[in-house]
């Protein structure tokens, strides 16, 4: 099994470091991208931008292959989803028409989640992170494109891919409503693991993670191995 690990806005491959690492263990081969500024530079960078990074990525992976994306991320995979023999997303920011029912927030040119990343908002969004990874992921965020932000709040028509697919939700998601998730998973007939306790970014880098992880890559194995 060969897998592409997709990370969320303002954030990296660095994400990924728990999820790799229950992966490896269980025999899978993991890959996580680091996605890139367009030509034009930060500001100027599209979602389709990222979407033909992601495109590219995944197409060269051995078969099976499994993308795997969190929030801005999951939305990536989802729009992907037809190169995959497997689907895993966490928290993903919803396409249309779920979309509508995300919170209106105006984006500047560019979010400086990076150059003005505080302590305080990190220890905020990672509450259910020991102090370690909170030191950790305070030193990595990065600046954000506005202009990908605002295309993926207003959202992008995706189609339900023909490969399985598993929904992951933390319950204390103040992002992205799990219920709205719920909603778009019970319309693409998917499968559901819920994180009771985690945050937005809980099943990546709170203390559930390695348990999340082992229960997605379960799940994997279970959907993906012949029968």
């Amino acid at each position: 099994m060969n897998v592409l690990m997709i990370h969320g806005a303002g954030g990296g491959a660095w994400e990924w470091a728990a999820w790799k690492n229950v992966f490896d263990a269980h025999g899978a081969t993991a890959h996580a991208i680091d996605l890139q500024p367009g030509e034009q530079g930060l500001a100027a960078t599209t979602l389709k931008d990222y979407q033909r990074q992601v495109d590219v990525a995944l197409s060269v992976l051995p078969r099976p292959r499994v993308a795997i994306g969190a929030s801005l991320g999951g939305l990536l995979a989802a729009a992907c989803g037809e190169r995959a023999d497997a689907l895993v997303l966490v928290n993903a920011l919803p396409p249309s028409p779920w979309a509508r029912s995300l919170e209106p927030r105006q984006w500047p040119a560019i979010e400086s989640w990076g150059a003005q990343a505080r302590f305080d908002g990190t220890r905020r969004a990672l509450a259910d992170a020991d102090p370690a990874t909170r030191l950790f992921a305070y030193r990595r965020w990065r600046d954000e494109s506005g202009r990908v932000l605002s295309e993926a709040q207003a959202g992008i028509d995706v189609s339900p891919p023909t490969c399985p697919r598993l929904f992951v939700l933390s319950e204390a998601d103040d992002d992205v409503p799990p219920a709205l998730n719920l909603e778009w998973a019970g319309a693409w007939r998917a499968d559901v693991i819920t994180a009771p306790t985690a945050t937005h970014v809980g099943p990546l880098l709170g203390r559930c993670a390695s348990g999340v992880a082992r229960d997605a890559v379960r799940w994997l194995q279970s959907r993906l191995s012949p029968r």
